[in-house]
């Protein structure tokens, strides 16, 4: 099977071409002229210099393939011009589902998230039959996630074969960037997390991710969203569990949303606005974190052989990795092995 994949320079992406390999998948790897190809080192792969914001750069590139694996995505929670995060997201999966189409690619994979999912107030764990609409996406990568994910469902409709992977909060190595996932991570190492809010995550292996996204090529269901998720912690429980893998202090002060919410005011204002760089924390963030973003797995468990797995070892990895690639300065680091 030929499988042409975007995001594979990424961290999601960089694992999912690995499992596609692991099963003998011939790879096509889009890359962009100023892409790191870092996370494609030892990987047998034929890859395509390209943009998706160029059509006509990667029309060619498609012919001959059995499948899309779509991962790649910006995804940030701070950004100059947002223009840019929905040029990407929503315009670039629009061209590529329909790059697909004329190239009769029989199958497309899109790597949605869980941010496009219907979070209550309450706690209450979701799945992907929870109400949700454009209104309730908090900030521009949410909103530009949800407008590509409608993208794929409305192709899906038309008939194209469309399966939706919703990862919920991935965790793991080659998180090259980092993710803001991998952010907090550092930052703990790092010991910049002097408090905590009182919100909560699904935190998930990226190798399971990973491995479910090959088995959707062949058991998805067509016009299907899929949440691939893990546990369910407490951002407290997680940096709980990062002092147990590192030997850094958890923090023990809670600060409430107001005073979480002005420090990120003044850190967009003075460190995004004026200094031209990216804050440590947006009132995206902060927003999104009113929410515990809980979700249930059990339609990916029961169609595409999905596995909840322990998060531990995922957190051990992304720890360690960033560790011995120099993210953590010597003098901090004491991960556990």
């Amino acid at each position: 099977m030929r499988v042409f994949v975007t995001g594979a320079t990424g961290f999601v992406g960089h694992h999912v071409a690995r499992a596609l390999a692991a099963q003998g998948a011939e790879l096509r790897l889009l890359v962009r002229k100023t892409s790191n190809l870092d996370n494609l080192h030892g990987l047998r792969a034929e890859t395509h210099v390209g943009d998706l914001s160029e059509p006509a750069s990667i029309k060619l590139a498609l012919e001959g393939c059995d499948a899309v694996m779509h991962v790649a995505a910006d995804y940030r929670l701070w950004i100059p011009d947002p223009a840019e995060m929905y040029k990407a997201n929503v315009e670039g999966t629009r061209e590529l589902l329909k790059l697909a189409r004329e190239a009769d690619v029989p199958r497309f994979v899109y790597t949605s998230s869980v941010a496009t999912m219907g979070f209550r107030k309450d706690n209450v764990v979701i799945n992907e039959d929870s109400p949700v609409s454009l209104k309730s996406m908090v900030g521009h990568y949410k909103r530009s996630k949800y407008l590509a994910e409608q993208e794929a469902l409305e192709a899906a409709a038309k008939g194209q074969k469309v399966v939706i992977l919703n990862p919920t909060t991935p965790v793991g190595d080659f998180d090259r960037k980092p993710t803001p996932t991998g952010r907090i991570i550092l930052d703990f190492l790092n010991g910049k997390f002097p408090a905590y809010m009182d919100t909560g995550l699904n935190l998930v292996d990226v190798e399971e991710i990973a491995r479910t996204h090959v088995a959707a090529l062949t058991t998805g269901q067509f016009g299907r969203r899929y949440i691939l998720g893990g546990e369910n912690l407490t951002l407290k429980q997680i940096l709980d569990k990062l002092s147990e893998l590192s030997g850094v202090p958890s923090p023990t002060m809670k600060i409430p949303f107001a005073v979480a919410a002005t420090y990120a005011f003044f850190e967009e204002t003075i460190t995004g606005k004026i200094r031209k760089k990216e804050p440590r924390a947006t009132l995206e963030e902060v927003r999104m974190g009113r929410k515990k973003m809980y979700a249930s797995s059990a339609r990916a468990q029961q169609e595409l052989g999905f596995r909840i797995q322990p998060v531990m070892p995922a957190l051990k990895a992304a720890v360690e990795w960033f560790e011995e690639n120099g993210y953590v300065p010597a003098s901090k680091s004491g991960v556990a092995r």
